[in-house]
């Protein structure tokens, strides 16, 4: 079975077959950095992050670029509020960025563009655009991008010009065509600050949010390239702009496929900070450990709308204790290469082959749980136990070592832990078997699990 995707485009599943064979080019709309980085933003990094993860598994050459918006309003008005430089503010919060998406174990993409680093690519487009007709200097200073002069506009949200307007609430700006135009250049304003200005043949100002992304793509990637995107709130206008700006400058398709994630909900309603209604992922990882939150995420498949609860973390480290416990038969498994004809690895990949079904792929990981807990022999369970590591390394899980993350979040002295079990097992001996048994409650009452074999007893924190 080929690997399938469900195409926003198309609204349909696609069998994929990349532009160039064997390699695969990929871009994926970043953050705008004038704030820590919420639940939400760590949907999209790691629904995408288990994307590049799983064609490296399958034998692609990813190529994967995601964006920074760094120039922006309101990162404009949170320098100001703060009393500091744009560029110092974006380099905090990009470097705040980096410690979240690395604390939850989500690769480094292959490029990480600034948009401040690529304003002469927007400008060069932005001109080709001025020249096809599509771009209109409005009398306020702008250069907008003429909708209604591109043909396919609404062909990735599926709505007609007209069916868009019926939703539109803004009225038109000085200066635009149309209220969905959307905005090339800014002119610049007197009272922001000079940072935030660059000179053109336009006059003096800075890009509009949506061309960065059609001209990093297209730098970066080529004209047409492989799979883009995003969150789901980012289909219409921003995905819908890029196509027009970019298939209007080059006469060429922009994206093969367009995928984008669903939202992580609270109380059924998304979580943003326009809401107020976010979990800022630093603060998240000071109760759960970053395994977790990635296992949280991953369990639910990427296009699926995701709720967000404490109860829900906890089910979630719950049921990966179960993964883990499992992995403790076999004292250090090699992590072999993957032989997909086996019946669990071949189930995983036609798993994963379908949309990046991860739901399903753990489900296969626990069905490898149970055969090495029935497994007849420590030879078995050890291969059973390596196979488990290996795909759970394709979903950046399962890499670290069972006693570290069973016994993590306990706050009980691990020598008062180890008096316990000796007392329980000298009961054990003396065939007290009341006493042992009423040490085990004692420790389980103090959030501890004791789990006996040929080995002797090891424990861990219960969740």
């Amino acid at each position: 079975m080929s690997l399938r995707i469900y195409n926003t485009l198309s609204r349909e599943l696609e069998e994929f077959s990349p532009l160039r064979p064997g390699t695969v080019r990929m871009y994926v709309c970043g953050m705008t950095v004038y704030d820590y980085c919420h639940l939400g933003h760590a949907r999209s990094m790691l629904a995408f992050d288990a994307v590049q993860r799983w064609l490296k598994c399958s034998g692609f050459d990813v190529t994967y670029v995601r964006n920074i918006t760094d120039v922006d309003d309101k990162i404009i008005r949170r320098a100001v509020e703060n009393g500091e430089s744009i560029r110092s503010l974006t380099d905090r919060m990009i470097d705040a960025l980096h410690q979240d998406a690395d604390a939850l174990g989500i690769e480094r993409p292959t490029h990480e563009p600034r948009a401040t680093e690529y304003v002469p690519q927007m400008l060069a487009m932005i001109g080709t655009l001025e020249r096809k007709g599509l771009a209109y200097r409005a009398a306020n200073g702008d250069v907008n991008y003429a909708v209604r002069k591109f043909p396919g506009y609404g062909k990735l949200s599926g709505k007609s010009l007209d069916e868009l307007h019926a939703g539109e609430r803004v009225a038109v700006l000085e200066g635009k065509d149309d209220p969905l135009d959307p905005v090339l250049w800014k002119r610049a304003k007197a009272e922001e600050p000079a940072e935030v200005k660059w000179p053109s043949d336009f006059g003096a100002g800075r890009p509009g949010w949506h061309i960065e992304c059609s001209a990093m793509a297209c730098d970066l990637l080529g004209e047409s390239f492989d799979i883009h995107g995003g969150g789901a709130d980012l289909q219409f206008p921003h995905h819908e702009n890029e196509i027009a700006q970019s298939e209007g400058a080059t006469g060429k398709p922009f994206a093969q496929v367009w995928m984008h994630n669903g939202f992580i909900n609270i109380d059924n309603e998304k979580m943003s900070k326009s809401l107020g209604n976010f979990f800022l992922i630093r603060d998240v990882l000071k109760v759960f450990d970053p395994e977790t939150v990635r296992f949280f995420v991953l369990r639910a498949h990427y296009r699926s709308p995701l709720n967000y609860s404490d109860a829900h973390l906890q089910d979630a480290r719950a049921a990966l204790r179960r993964l883990y416990t499992a992995l403790q038969r076999s004292a250090a498994p090699a992590m072999p290469a993957i032989d997909w004809r086996d019946p669990y690895a071949a189930r995983f990949k036609a798993a994963m082959d379908e949309d990046f079904g991860t739901p399903e792929a753990v489900a296969v990981l626990f069905d490898l749980a149970g055969a090495i807990n029935r497994a007849a022999t420590d030879a078995e369970a050890d291969r059973l136990a390596g196979l488990l590591r290996a795909l759970g390394k394709c979903l950046g899980l399962l890499q670290g070592e069972p006693d570290d993350f069973l016994r993590a979040g306990t706050t009980l002295d691990e020598a008062e832990i180890e008096r316990l079990i000796a007392l329980r097992a000298a009961a054990k001996a003396a065939r007290d078997f009341a006493e042992a048994d009423r040490i085990r409650q004692e420790l389980l009452q103090q959030g501890i699990v004791l789990k006996d074999s040929a080995a002797g007893t090891t424990w861990a924190a219960a969740q």
